[in-house]
C-alpha cells in the first residue's frame, strides 16, 4: 500500500490522524468497562452495576483510583480532627410509605420487582432498604449519634436499630405535598425541642436535617465545632437557579440556634407557600430558599460560584454556606461534564435512579473486613455516569 505524500494526500489523510486517538479513547473505555446488553424495555437504564474508567483522573484535588482501591486518600470513619468534641449529632429524615404498610404488599411481589445483590425488593420494600441504608452509613461513620425518622403517624413500619427512634409528626404527607410537609415537619420537630430546653434539659443535641438517600462518609461533628457562631448551615452549589439544596440542613442545638433556625424555616414555609405552590411536588423548597437568601440585600450571589465555606446573616440567623462538593456530593448521572470526586467528600447524596448505586455501595462495603470507605468511593465514582433502574 502506497505512503500518503504530496498535499493531496496529506489532506485526505488529515481526518484519519485527528480520528485515530478518538478511536483510542473509545476503544479504551469500553477495555476498562462491564456494560451488559439489556432487554429493550429497560430503556437507557441498567439493573446492574456498571463500572467504567474513574474521572477526575490526574486532576491533583480529586479522588484517583486503580481499580477499586484509592492512590490518594485513606478516608477513615470518626477521624473528624476533633477528638475532645463530646457534643450529641443527630440525624433527622422525613420518610413515609403509602398503601398503609409493608405487610400488605409481602405478597405483591409480582409486579416492578428489582434485584439488588442477591434481595429482590418491590417498591415498598426498596424504599426501606434505602432507609436502611441510610442508617447503616450513619452508624458507621458516627455512630455515637441518633437518628430520628420524623413520619405519618398512618405509615406504619418499624425500624429495628440502636440508636433509632420514629417520631411521629402529623401532617399532610401525600407525594405531591411531601416537600412542604417536610419543611413543616422540621418546625414541628424544633418546637417540640425548645419546649423540652424550657423545661431545663439542657444538654447540647445538634441536628442535621438530611434526605434519606444519603451516605455519611466522615464524621460532621467538625461543622459544629470549627463554626462555632452559626445558627443553620446549607450547602449550595454553582447553580443560577437552584443554588440551595434542601437535602442537607444542619442546626445548632443551642436556645437560639433552634429558634433562630425555626424563625428561618418559617419564612422559608410562608414564601414556599406563597410564590412557588406550583412547584409543591418538587423543587418549591429549594426555590423558596434561593429566594429568601438572595431577597437580603447585603447578599452577594457570586459567592456561589466557588467552592468555600461562609458564613452570612440573613434576616438575623448566623447561615453557615458549606459547598455541595463536599457536604452533598452527587453521583451525575448520563452523560455530561464530569471530573471527578473531590478529596474528602463528606456527604454522598445518591438522587433520583442513582439509589440503586446507593445500595451497591453499602453491599460493596459490607462484603469484606479488608473493603474501607475509601474503596467504595472509588465504586461510587466508577459508576457515576450510568443510570440506572432505580
Amino acid at each position: 500500500m502506497k505512503s500518503c505524500s504530496g498535499w493531496r494526500r496529506f489532506l485526505i489523510c488529515l481526518p484519519i490522524i485527528f480520528f485515530l486517538p478518538f478511536m483510542f479513547s473509545v476503544l479504551e473505555l469500553h477495555e476498562n468497562s462491564y456494560i451488559e446488553k439489556l432487554p429493550k424495555n429497560h430503556g437507557n437504564k441498567f439493573n446492574h452495576l456498571v463500572l467504567g474508567p474513574a474521572a477526575g483522573q490526574g486532576l491533583h484535588d480529586r479522588l484517583q483510583c486503580q481499580g477499586l482501591k484509592p492512590l490518594n486518600k485513606t478516608h477513615l470513619p470518626n477521624m473528624s480532627g476533633v477528638p475532645d468534641f463530646k457534643e450529641t449529632v443527630s440525624f433527622l429524615t422525613v420518610f413515609t410509605i403509602y398503601n398503609t404498610s409493608v405487610s400488605a404488599h409481602v405478597e405483591d411481589r409480582s409486579t416492578d420487582m428489582v434485584t439488588v445483590g442477591n434481595a429482590l425488593y418491590n417498591k415498598i420494600e426498596r424504599s426501606m432498604a434505602v432507609l436502611n441504608g441510610f442508617i447503616n452509613f450513619i452508624q458507621v461513620s458516627m455512630p455515637q449519634s441518633n437518628i430520628i425518622i420524623l413520619t405519618d403517624p398512618a405509615s406504619n413500619f418499624s425500624i429495628h436499630k440502636k440508636r433509632v427512634t420514629v417520631f411521629p409528626i402529623q401532617g399532610e404527607y401525600s407525594r405531591d405535598r411531601l416537600m412542604l410537609q417536610r419543611i413543616k415537619s422540621y418546625i414541628a420537630f424544633l418546637t417540640t425541642r425548645l419546649e423540652e430546653l424550657s423545661q431545663g434539659k439542657d444538654e447540647i443535641h445538634h441536628y442535621i436535617f438530611t434526605d434519606s438517600d444519603i451516605a455519611v462518609v466522615d464524621d460532621l461533628g467538625h461543622i459544629f465545632y470549627n463554626y462555632p457562631k452559626f445558627h443553620l448551615a446549607l450547602t449550595f452549589r454553582n447553580n443560577k437557579n437552584q443554588p440551595l439544596n434542601s437535602g442537607f440542613i444542619a442546626v445548632r442545638g443551642t436556645s437560639d440556634g433552634i429558634l433562630r433556625a425555626k424563625s428561618f424555616l418559617q419564612e422559608v414555609l410562608d414564601i414556599y407557600k406563597s410564590k412557588f405552590m406550583k412547584a409543591s411536588r418538587m423543587l418549591g423548597d429549594q426555590l423558596a430558599l434561593a429566594w429568601l437568601v438572595k431577597s437580603h440585600l447585603s447578599f452577594e450571589a457570586k459567592r456561589f460560584t466557588k467552592s468555600q465555606v461562609f458564613l452570612e446573616d440573613i434576616g438575623g440567623t448566623s447561615v453557615l454556606f458549606l459547598p455541595c462538593s463536599l457536604y452533598n456530593w452527587t453521583p451525575p448521572e448520563g452523560a455530561g461534564q464530569f471530573h471527578g470526586m473531590p478529596l474528602d467528600v463528606k456527604v454522598v447524596h445518591f438522587k433520583g435512579s442513582r439509589k440503586r448505586l446507593m445500595l451497591e455501595s453499602w453491599n460493596f462495603y459490607n462484603s469484606s473486613a479488608s473493603v474501607g470507605i475509601s474503596d467504595m468511593l472509588c465504586l461510587i465514582l466508577m459508576s457515576g455516569r450510568t443510570k440506572y433502574d432505580f
